[in-house]
């Protein structure tokens, strides 16, 4: 998010994005090889050099970054084995129901939340839960934080 929020200005160094998001400039620097692989970021060399977003926030879905990073969008699996377990399991084909419309509903609201929504606060998941009980703070994506912690 750090490099969503300083789009359009300078570069940013791996140490200000690990200070930014309390996590280790190891892992950061595994999680920005990725997204440079996938063209999302960009390195630049140099004393001025830094990492920046190579597309607007508006334009880079929260979908893209955790299919790259993590794999499928849901912990039950890609879609067609959801479907492939729903045609050929018949005593669970209920349970794989659920899930494919669990991982459905995760990868709509992905799929339609850019960086730029989460760097200005408006995601649209928000404003559905905003009237809702307020969760406990802790860190968005709590498995890339306690995944981080542990290496």
């Amino acid at each position: 998010m750090t490099l969503g929020r300083r789009y359009g200005t300078e570069t940013v160094k791996i140490r200000d994005i690990a200070i930014d998001s309390d996590l280790p400039e190891k892992f950061l620097e595994l999680i920005l090889l990725e997204l440079k692989n996938a063209r999302i970021v960009e390195s630049v060399r140099g004393a001025k050099g830094g990492y920046r977003l190579r597309r607007a926030p508006a334009e880079i879905k929260l979908s893209e970054i955790i299919r790259l990073v993590d794999g499928p969008l849901a912990p039950f699996g890609d879609a067609d084995q959801l479907r492939g377990l729903i045609i050929t399991d018949p005593d669970h084909r209920a349970l794989y129901s659920v899930f494919l419309e669990v991982r459905d509903a995760a990868a709509e609201i992905l799929e339609n939340t850019s960086v730029a929504d989460i760097v200005s606060g408006s995601s649209k998941s928000r404003k559905r839960s905003s009237t809702k009980k307020k969760a406990k703070k802790g860190p968005v994506l709590s498995i890339v934080h306690k995944a981080a912690k542990s290496k």
